[in-house]
C-alpha cells in the first residue's frame, strides 16, 4: 500500500493480508516459546515468518511480534531487541547497522479519520528507516515515515513525519489539529 491509499476492508486483497495474519501469529506464537538459545528453532520460525533467512549478522530477541512479515525487509547488521512490533503490511524497510530499542512499535497501516469511511477502509504507507539508525526503547513510527541516515528517535519519541539523517528526534506528538 503506498501512502495515502485506501483498501477496502471486504476486498479480495484484505482477505488475503487477514488470512495471512493468522498464519503468522501462528508462528509469532511458537517463536516466542522457544528457549532463547535454541538457535536452530529460531532461524527456521523467522525464516518462515520473513519468507526468507535472516541477513548476515541480524539480530531479534523475542518476543517478536509481527501481523504479515513478508513486507519486512531487513538489512545487515540489524538488531531488533526485546518486544518490538512490526505491523508491516504496507512495507517496512530497516537499513544496515540500525539498532531497534525493545518495545518499538512499526505501524505501516491505519484507518481514515472520516467516521463514515474509519470502519471500511485501512489507509497505509511504508516505512523507510536508512542505514545506522538508532531507535530507543517504546518509540513509535507511524506510516509513510522515511528516517535518514545516522538519525536518533528517544526512546518514548512518536514519529510522525520524516526525519532527516543526523538528527535527533525526542517526544510526544499528541497534539489536537481539528474537531469534528
Amino acid at each position: 500500500m503506498s501512502s495515502g491509499r485506501l483498501m477496502l476492508i471486504k476486498s479480495p486483497e484484505f482477505q488475503a493480508m487477514a488470512a495471512r495474519v493468522v498464519e503468522v501469529m501462528a508462528l509469532t506464537s511458537r517463536l516466542n516459546v522457544l528457549p532463547f538459545d535454541d538457535e536452530t528453532g529460531k532461524a527456521e520460525l523467522f525464516e518462515k515468518i520473513l519468507g526468507k533467512p535472516l541477513p548476515p549478522k541480524a539480530t531479534i530477541y523475542p518476543p517478536f511480534y509481527t501481523e504479515h512479515g513478508l513486507n519486512l525487509e531487513l538489512d545487515e547488521r540489524v538488531f531488533i531487541n526485546q518486544g518490538c512490533t512490526f505491523l508491516d503490511y504496507a512495507g517496512i524497510r530497516l537499513g544496515a547497522g540500525t539498532m531497534i530499542g525493545p518495545k518499538v512499535t512499526f505501524i505501516t497501516s491505519g484507518h481514515p479519520v472520516d467516521p463514515e469511511e474509519r470502519h471500511h477502509y485501512l489507509t497505509g504507507g511504508p516505512i523507510d528507516v536508512a542505514e545506522n539508525v538508532w531507535i530507543g526503547a517504546g518509540a513509535t513510527i507511524l506510516p509513510g515515515v522515511s528516517i535518514g541516515r545516522d538519525a536518533v528517535i528517544a526512546a518514548g519519541a512518536i514519529v510522525a513525519d520524516d526525519v532527516p539523517a543526523a538528527s535527533l528526534v525526542a517526544g510526544p506528538k499528541g497534539t489536537v489539529i481539528r474537531d469534528w
